[in-house]
């Protein structure tokens, strides 16, 4: 066996460095950031799943009509539903109210999906967004119809141990309704 001179083995670990050093950078390079996320600890989890949870039950109640929307929100609380506003517990149930009327009626059941769910936690204070879909099934023995989608991005407040919407911005992407053309474009 053939021993290595001093340059040889200089070259060698130098080359080996720099290899090393090549990879690293590239796994750098790869990583999802990660700076929004704090760090996870159990009381993250658990207000992320408060937060999911709320907003399925919060789902739930569109197109059946009854609920109580603004309890949802803190007093001062705002929507923006494709530029039509409401600030506060009345002009967020008058949002609903127009909302409802300018939406068509469809036969048979309607229901909306959440999905790509993103919660943010930093204490008392949250952000979620998430891509919506609303659903059509006008019988049992038809096949559904996809009838809206869009995005919903959220600020809340934790308030004794509840989480609620400070702000939220709902935009639909697809099957936006007639009454919403009519409105003022928000940046």
């Amino acid at each position: 066996m053939k021993h290595l001179g001093n340059h040889a083995r200089f070259s060698a670990i130098a080359a080996g460095l720099a290899l090393g050093t090549a990879l690293r950078a590239a796994t750098v390079v790869v990583r999802p950031a990660l700076a929004e996320q704090p760090a996870t600890t159990l009381q993250t989890l658990l207000d992320k799943q408060q937060i999911q949870d709320m907003l399925v039950d919060y789902y739930t109640h569109l197109g059946k009509g009854g609920s109580d929307f603004g309890a949802y929100y803190l007093p001062d609380g705002v929507i923006d539903v494709n530029g039509l506003k409401g600030q506060g517990e009345a002009a967020i149930a008058d949002v609903y109210k127009k909302v409802a009327a300018g939406t068509p009626k469809r036969p048979g059941t309607f229901r909306m999906l959440l999905t790509n769910v993103l919660v943010v936690v930093n204490g008392n204070t949250a952000t979620a967004e998430t891509l919506w879909t609303g659903i059509n099934s006008p019988t049992k023995a038809g096949p559904p119809r996809f009838v809206e989608q869009g995005t919903e991005r959220d600020d809340l407040v934790r308030v004794n141990g509840h989480w609620l919407f400070k702000l939220r911005v709902i935009t639909s992407n697809a099957g936006l309704q007639p009454m919403f053309a009519k409105l003022p474009k928000t940046p």
